[in-house]
């Protein structure tokens, strides 16, 4: 998948994470990279628990799974010891 790819599958899934999980935001470069970050996280999980090759282009189940990849991400920065609930 090109660049322009992973920036716009990262936004989309980072924005919709955003939403859903509630709190300060990171800001469109923060929720970018949280979309990326969560697309390679759930991209692996999703290879090692269903053996597919989920990220794959700007679709669908790409965006589905940068989303689950991403909320996960967010729930983990979260509970992080240090940080301060938002």
């Amino acid at each position: 998948m090109g660049i322009l790819a992973w920036i716009v599958v990262g936004l989309i899934a980072g924005w919709l994470a955003g939403m859903v999980m509630k709190g300060g935001g990171y800001g469109i470069v923060g929720d970018i990279v949280i979309g990326i970050v969560g697309g390679l996280l759930g991209g692996f999980l999703a290879s090692v628990l269903f053996g597919a090759d989920a990220v794959n282009g700007i679709n669908i189940v790409s965006i589905i799974t940068a989303f689950v990849g991403s909320v996960i991400l967010i729930a983990l920065v979260r509970a992080l010891p240090g940080r301060s609930p938002v």
